[in-house]
């Protein structure tokens, strides 16, 4: 096996860093339909979902540290992120109104975005990957993608 034939080894921070953005989103859903606290998804998750194994597959390893930040900032800024994605929004579609999926993923980017350390554009790119995974069939990828442009530009017009 030569050398241009040997597979790139994954960067496991960022692939990290991309399941806990995706568990973020997951959780989120999930405290929305179930009406638990913080406390009990994220332990929840921690507990059985970084790293589990179901059926012989083996979940990804998150970055708990993001995570928890995500889900964290989400909740406790909700209607700040809410705000600024109803402004992102077509104003007949409230954010009230769309998917609770692709509401979870807005508060989760919503929450990130805020956090000013990860470059806008790559929040962008990261959760519309995320939209591709949830709707892959779908024009939702280009919804996400004009809808977190929109709120990058507000939370963070210096990066652009």
């Amino acid at each position: 096996m030569s050398q241009s034939d040997t597979p790139k080894p994954v960067n496991r921070k960022r692939q990290m860093k991309s399941a806990a953005r995706l568990y973020a989103v997951q959780a989120l859903f999930q405290m929305e339909h179930s009406g638990q606290t913080v406390e009990s998804v994220v332990s929840e998750f921690l507990d059985h979902r970084f790293g589990a194994v179901y059926e012989g597959d083996e979940l990804a390893e998150g970055d708990t540290k993001l995570f928890r930040a995500l889900v964290g900032e989400a909740v406790n800024n909700q209607a700040l992120i809410d705000q600024m994605t109803d402004r992102a929004l077509v104003a007949k579609w409230p954010i009230a109104r769309i998917d609770p999926t692709l509401r979870a993923l807005f508060r989760a980017a919503g929450a990130e975005l805020s956090q000013n350390d990860t470059p806008p554009k790559v929040v962008i790119t990261e959760f519309v990957d995320i939209a591709r995974a949830f709707f892959p069939e779908g024009r939702e990828t280009s919804f996400v993608n004009a809808v977190l442009d929109h709120m990058a530009r507000e939370a963070r017009p210096e990066a652009f």
